[in-house]
């Protein structure tokens, strides 16, 4: 699933800009407030200038191309003025992913070609003793003296260079590698050109009415398409002002909004469902939002946000690789993704015909998922897909006989509205993040008491995907939760996001004739198969056995949220 919208890559009028350098060098005198973060303001002329300035010392490092900047930081105004800097030097941006650990991390900066990396003291923990292929002297360390000495001893830039500084920035000049996950464990890196992105922000702007006087609140992180593409983007083509918050808060949400008197906002996945456990109070609608856009939330979750905090919320499918646009429209049924404006439809990939439309019982429960689930397809081709960066491959798969192959599975029903069924391949998708099962097969695996691991998805009662984990034990030994558990916080290199819920036993794994593991069962019985499972109630818990009551308590959460069809067990 995606971070953001899709909105293709329209055709340009004569009078849109043609690259974000552009779009930045329309505000260079332009006094209204541009950025907002904690206590202070920028105007949009300090913006520019701020980027200029880290323009200068990107001609400054003189790095032969593609020299590309990783920026490894919170949600911070340095991150937006490097942006900025890369834009009008001609340079890329790599958004380094933090809830990555160890070689995974260093693999993501080598990889991309990162010859300079700005991080802060807190990035620079993560990056201790690994090896990323960047000079001492090309490592930019925010906060510091010898930071801001730079700054002022840098000459001045920001004359839109285009290809490292060979004149002017061109729409075909790559100005940002958005990471995604494939299936085999390393990300791919999603191209995305200065007049891919000038374009998105023009669409973006227009079809969700953004204003001048918007204020956009921007809690969703900067390394992701949907902060990017959905807000920052429109935001600076219209001249609205953005505000950052360091990370997401559910907490936080309210006072944010309140704070910077927000008018609209983004999000992904269960933030929507993290805000609405806070507690209610009789004014939570006293606020200034009117609009958020996102992906992936539950439609009780979207009702009840509406309903709670007075704002209206739109949502859509889409992705960074800008192949697919699916979204909600009026009367699309709960659980939804909606209509595609593409020639979208759910194609069965062994026989590239299209798949029998979706029917359902009189509970929701989807009746002939065999036939009915497939890969969704848009048959108009991928137009917004620019391709992967070193990785010609996978863009070759992604794009094949003249249709866009979204990796991702779905159904569509007799009206046509399209749902999602989870991802072709073996990846997962939590709280907005996609990532591989290799990778924490072989964290789970380093365990004594481990002889085999299958780490595959479950649906999430609300969105996305929970990550679970079958076990063989090695002969004689009995899973220990509390230990485990523990086991699984001592692993440094276990992204955030990547501990199982759900622990499966099993005494033996299914295997194929060649001794492979299977997973495709496991995937079906999810966490009502017959072996003993644990599970953490609450994702940050213990382990605890999971009960018959459990399982009917689970299944009803399913049910609220419009998403038992998903439910294969």
């Amino acid at each position: 699933m995606p971070e953001g919208p899709n909105l293709a890559y329209p055709a340009r009028s004569v009078d849109a800009p043609g690259t974000v350098a552009d779009l930045l060098l329309a505000r260079a005198e332009d006094d209204a407030p541009g950025l907002r973060f904690e206590s202070g303001t920028w105007s949009w002329r300090e913006v520019v200038a701020e980027s200029r300035r880290r323009a200068g010392l990107l001609a400054a490092l003189d790095m032969p191309a593609p020299g590309h900047v990783g920026v490894l930081l919170e949600n911070v105004p340095e991150y937006l003025f490097w942006i900025g800097a890369a834009a009008l030097a001609g340079r890329a941006v790599v958004g380094i992913n933090p809830t990555r650990r160890g070689e995974a991390l260093a693999r993501d900066v080598r990889f991309t070609d990162c010859r300079a990396l700005v991080t802060d003291e807190a990035g620079t923990a993560l990056l201790d003793g690994l090896e990323l292929g960047v000079d001492a002297g090309h490592r930019l360390v925010v906060g510091t003296e010898g930071y801001r000495r730079r700054l002022e001893d840098a000459p001045a830039g920001g004359a839109a260079g285009g290809d490292a500084g060979g004149g002017p920035a061109r729409p075909a000049d790559l100005l940002l590698l958005l990471f995604t996950s494939g299936t085999t464990g390393s990300p791919k890196a999603v191209r995305c050109t200065q007049g891919r992105l000038a374009a998105i922000a023009a669409r973006a702007a227009e079809a969700y009415g953004f204003r001048r006087d918007d204020v956009c609140y921007c809690p969703m992180p900067l390394f992701h398409g949907n902060a990017l593409m959905a807000l920052w983007a429109p935001a600076l083509a219209t001249g609205a002002t953005v505000a950052l918050t360091r990370r997401f808060s559910a907490s936080g949400f309210l006072l944010d909004v309140r704070r910077h008197r927000a008018t609209r906002f983004t999000y992904v996945g269960k933030a929507l469902a993290y805000v609405l456990a806070t507690d209610e109070a009789p004014d939570d609608a006293d606020n200034t939002l009117r609009v958020g856009f996102g992906t992936e939330a539950s439609a009780p979750d979207r009702a009840e946000f509406e309903r709670r905090f007075g704002c209206t919320l739109v949502e859509g499918y889409g992705s960074s690789e800008g192949g697919v646009s699916i979204n909600v429209t009026p009367g699309t049924p709960p659980g939804s993704l909606g209509v595609s404006p593409d020639d979208a439809c759910i194609v069965d990939p062994a026989t590239d015909l299209e798949c029998p439309r979706a029917r359902f019982d009189e509970g929701g429960r989807l009746l002939n998922a065999g036939e009915a689930v497939g890969e969704i397809v848009n048959r108009s081709g991928g137009r917004g897909f620019e391709g992967y960066y070193k990785d010609d491959t996978a863009g070759a798969a992604r794009v094949r006989d003249g249709w866009y192959w979204s990796g991702d599975l779905g159904y569509r029903d007799g009206e046509g509205y399209f749902y999602f069924a989870g991802r072709g391949g073996d990846r997962l998708r939590v709280d907005s993040e996609n990532f591989a099962a290799a990778p924490i097969e072989r964290i789970i695996e380093r365990h004594a008491d481990v002889a085999a691991a299958a780490v595959y998805p479950v649906p999430d009662p609300r969105s996305g995907d929970a990550v679970m984990a079958a076990l063989e034990l090695r002969p004689g030994k009995v899973l220990d939760p509390d230990a485990f558990g523990a086991f699984l916080a001592a692993q440094s290199d276990l992204g955030t996001k990547w501990a199982p819920r759900f622990l499966r036993v099993v005494a033996a794994m299914p295997v194929t004739a060649t001794g492979k593991i299977t997973k495709p069962g496991l995937v079906a019985e999810g966490w009502a198969g017959p072996d003993p499972v644990h599970w953490r109630p609450d994702p940050a818990g213990p382990y605890r056995p999971m009960t018959a009551a459990d399982r009917a308590a689970l299944r009803l959460e399913f049910e609220r949220h419009g998403r038992l069809g998903l439910l294969r067990g």
